[in-house]
């Protein structure tokens, strides 16, 4: 009993991290967030952010649509993430900017 116990344990514990996450991109469609590392904020505008550094690539929940940003340092995804208003940050230093439409865009 304690055996069977230990194993359906066990099988929750590693289907529960097999959990993949898929979010729609505008301009891009259905992403994986599987090789992403998600911070949520308590921001009122920008809700979470979404950072693959192999590739330096954003995605970014802005109000209820996420988008996306290509060639992002991660000194600057490190800033937005310590700043005090990730809503003024990300006008100031994201928005008009890291424009994926230039190249860039990491297939999956």
């Amino acid at each position: 009993m304690k055996k069977l116990l230990l194993l359906l344990l066990l099988s929750f514990t590693f289907t529960g991290s097999a959990y993949a996450e898929s979010v729609y991109v505008k301009y891009r469609g259905n992403t994986s967030l599987d090789n992403f590392i998600c911070t949520n904020t308590s921001s009122s505008f920008v809700h979470r952010i979404c950072y693959q550094q192999q590739y330096s690539y954003v995605i970014v929940l802005l109000d209820r649509t996420y988008y996306q940003y290509c060639r992002v340092p991660d000194t600057t995804v490190n800033r937005w993430l310590s700043s005090s208003s990730k809503g003024s940050f990300y006008h100031s230093n994201i928005k008009g900017r890291f424009d994926c439409r230039l190249g860039g865009v990491p297939e999956e």
